[in-house]
């Protein structure tokens, strides 16, 4: 396969109208515009899209197994791949829990039947996420799992989650936190501010997540692990977590593009397609992950797409379930909001969704270079258009963003040279 004339990051961010000339699913020769083509295969003609490494997604929700009528493995892979996405890893609040090696085999089976994008399976870290009993961390590594996390709750115990660490160093895996204090947050929908106020309900704190985030990070120094913090959303989580690189703690952490985008101030009634976990804080947090992000204290940008049915979500800012769909519009969206205006450049975004999350985790993809998979996406930075949730692939249309005006959506996904979405 040769993608021809496409525009490609070079030296300083410059874009650069290349050749790409893949092979038995590898990229194997990147040439000038201007060289000629010796090679005979199936012509790509990109007329100067942007081309870049296949998105990863280190933080999503596939639901399956046991919520099926939220999502599968296949539709969120489906919708991985038309959002750009090659790699996604998938969490493991599941039912059961991908607590066992059992259930880590189903996920890669699935994965795999799919035929999609490739998907990397992370195990609890407590049996059926409860926090009282350690999973085997070792058959789970074994059976091939990435890491460890019991995302969707936090662990309570401060000695629970030291172990964990002892145990995932000696196996040099991460492990990675969904940081919440269950005494601060019973009961509540939204962040403490405003909105909370205005509505009369009861508000999550910053605390709730930074107790646990500089608990961690203490313990990560005592164990020596890759600690790897979940969608930080408060301006005192990133405070802690660059103080902790500072000093050389192994910490990395990520950040949702709603928690870039959007602020408690920006909800617009009691409408639960705005709520999700962590919430939507102050103006003063968004800006913090902002220049966290910039800074790079937050390493990686992740969607956490986390699909609900439209009858879960009608129930209401207080009773229905955390969380919003990320796929199909995260690209989009920072691409419109931060890079179309000029406050990023584009290679600081594509960094963020591609080189880092493959440096973080050690993944042998995320560039563009001979010799790499050809795990690749295909960007029209021009075409206008809105976000219909109508069109989405996945099975969730639980989005804050309908009808949200955006430029630079993925129209060709590959892996392994494979086409595996394309709108072209």
């Amino acid at each position: 396969m040769i993608i021809k004339n496409a525009s490609v990051l070079g030296q300083e961010g410059v874009l650069e109208r290349k050749h790409i000339v893949v092979l038995d699913g590898v990229i194997s020769k990147i040439l000038d515009a201007a060289e000629a083509l010796d090679e005979a295969g199936e012509i790509i003609e990109a007329e100067g899209k942007l081309l870049i490494p296949g998105l990863i997604d280190m933080h999503v929700h596939l639901r399956e197994p046991g919520f099926e009528h939220k999502e599968t493995i296949e539709t969120g892979a489906r919708s991985a791949a038309k959002g750009g996405f090659t790699t996604i890893a998938c969490m493991p609040n599941t039912r059961p829990v991908t607590d066992s090696a059992e259930i880590v085999q189903l996920v890669k089976d699935k994965a795999r039947e799919a035929g999609l994008v490739k998907v990397l399976p992370y195990a609890a870290i407590t049996k059926n996420e409860l926090g009282l009993e350690l999973t085997d961390f070792a058959a789970l590594k074994e059976a091939g799992a990435i890491g460890f996390t019991d995302d969707g709750v936090g662990v309570q115990s401060a000695q629970m989650m030291k172990d964990a660490m002892k145990l995932a160093a000696g196996l040099d895996m991460p492990v990675i936190a969904h940081c919440e204090d269950n005494s601060l947050v019973e009961g509540c929908a939204v962040a403490e501010g405003t909105f909370a106020d205005k509505h009369g309900l009861k508000g999550i704190p910053n605390e709730s997540e930074a107790i646990h985030v500089g608990r961690d990070i203490l313990l990560s120094e005592a164990t020596g692990v890759h600690y790897h913090v979940c969608h930080v959303s408060t301006e005192q989580s990133v405070r802690l977590i660059r103080q902790a690189k500072q000093i050389g703690i192994k910490v990395t952490a990520e950040v949702c593009p709603h928690h870039l985008l959007l602020s408690e101030e920006d909800i617009p009634g009691m409408d639960a397609n705005w709520k999700m976990n962590p919430p939507l804080r102050s103006r003063r947090d968004v800006e913090a992950c902002i220049e966290g992000l910039l800074d790079g204290t937050l390493d990686i940008i992740v969607t956490d797409h986390a699909p609900h049915s439209a009858e879960e979500k009608a129930k209401g800012m207080q009773l229905a379930p955390f969380g919003i769909v990320g796929f199909e519009t995260a690209f989009p969206l920072l691409y419109t909001a931060f890079v179309a205006t000029g406050k990023w450049d584009l290679s600081l975004l594509v960094q963020r969704m591609t080189a880092d999350p493959a440096r973080v985790f050690r993944l042998n993809t995320g560039s563009l270079a001979v010799g790499a998979p050809a795990d690749l996406t295909l960007i029209d930075l021009n075409e206008e258009k809105e976000v219909d949730p109508a069109t989405f692939a996945s099975k969730g249309r639980n989005t804050p963003f309908g009808g949200w005006k955006l430029k630079g959506w993925p129209v060709k996904t590959w892996v392994d040279g494979r086409a595996v979405w394309s709108e072209v």
